[in-house]
């Protein structure tokens, strides 16, 4: 149940647990859209040539690069997912997420800081100066709401996407005038063309960050209904605050280190499992993770499938489709409060 506001309340009826094979549904569409995954590409590939075990191009193409363009895609949208589900029950709105929050452009903003003052920093350290930049959007994304009388709870997302588009044009600007543009690009548009073996594993990071939350669901649940219930409680809301947001910020810049963005993935995710599950995070985090992963697997699917051999970066199908779905959520939202 949600209040007026929007925010995740903790009153309303129970929702009814789903049964057995309606949970098992989203993990049998996850493998056959990994498969999917597997199989699709420039280069010859089949199954049936590695059972019979006489392709050993096939295994050299499956390990060096569909493997890890899956597990990527995978790790991707799942870490993104549940981040997404973090912020939402931190800032108590259903409508924010990072990209919607300013978060994923000041990793970009750190990023490109990073490159033009230390050009020789290894990705860890990429990843590191994004999360703090993150950080330091994301922070001041709240100070803003503090500040600002919010009257509906679209008002939210509307500061945070005002906010993104501050320091993207900060960072364009400083972007163009040392000639990287094309840099800028291609950490704003996710794309997963060119992740091989090795250059993926920083997502690990975020799944790992993603399984963190899980563990610490319900304080964050509890979290979710407000500063002075979490104290009464005997909770420090403001570290699980900074420690929530921490974990947002370091999903987003692996991601964006890696692949790029991927908008409204931390949005569209966990409203649609809210509808089924509830407010209770320790129930919602592994479907949100397990829906997530697939909407991405799905998004990519479909972008390679458009015009083959060539493909749609996954950033780009991701924004049509979640934005469209985004709409769809705000007119069924003002439809129910009506």
């Amino acid at each position: 149940m949600t209040s007026p506001s929007g925010a995740p309340g903790p009153g309303g009826p129970d929702p009814r647990r789903p049964s057995l094979a309606w949970l098992l549904l989203p993990g049998l569409g996850l493998l056959v859209l990994a498969a999917i995954s597997v199989s699709l590409g420039a280069g010859d590939f089949s199954f049936s040539g590695l059972l019979a075990g006489t392709a050993s191009e096939s295994w050299t193409l499956l390990v060096a690069s569909r493997v890890p363009r899956t597990l990527a895609l995978l790790l991707a949208g799942m870490s993104l997912a549940v981040a997404g589900l973090i912020m939402q029950m931190l800032v108590r709105n259903r409508y924010v997420e990072p990209s919607t929050a300013g978060t994923t452009e000041s990793a970009t903003l750190g990023i490109l800081c990073l490159m033009l003052l230390a050009p020789d920093t290894p990705v860890i350290g990429k990843m590191l100066a994004a999360t703090a930049f993150a950080m330091a959007g994301t922070l001041l994304f709240l100070g803003i709401l503090r500040r600002v009388p919010l009257r509906s709870p679209f008002l939210v997302p509307l500061i945070g996407l005002v906010l993104g588009g501050v320091v993207h044009a900060v960072t364009t600007f400083f972007a163009y005038r040392h000639d990287m543009l094309q840099s800028l690009y291609a950490w704003t548009t996710g794309d997963f063309s060119g992740v091989l073996r090795g250059r993926y594993e920083l997502l690990w990071i975020g799944f790992g960050l993603a399984c963190a939350a899980y563990l610490a669901a319900d304080r964050y649940t509890v979290a979710g209904m407000g500063q002075q219930f979490t104290t009464n409680l005997g909770l420090n809301h403001r570290r699980l605050t900074l420690m929530g947001l921490l974990i947002v910020s370091a999903i987003a810049s692996v991601v964006v280190v890696t692949a790029g963005n991927i908008p409204f993935l931390g949005l569209i995710v966990p409203n649609a499992v809210s509808l089924v599950l509830g407010d209770n995070m320790r129930r919602s985090v592994p479907w949100v993770a397990l829906l997530g992963g697939s909407f991405v697997l799905a998004c990519d699917v479909l972008g390679r499938l458009v015009h083959p051999p060539y493909e749609i970066p996954i950033g780009t199908v991701v924004g049509i489709v979640g934005s469209a779905l985004f709409l769809l959520l705000i007119l069924r939202r003002k439809g129910a409060n009506a």
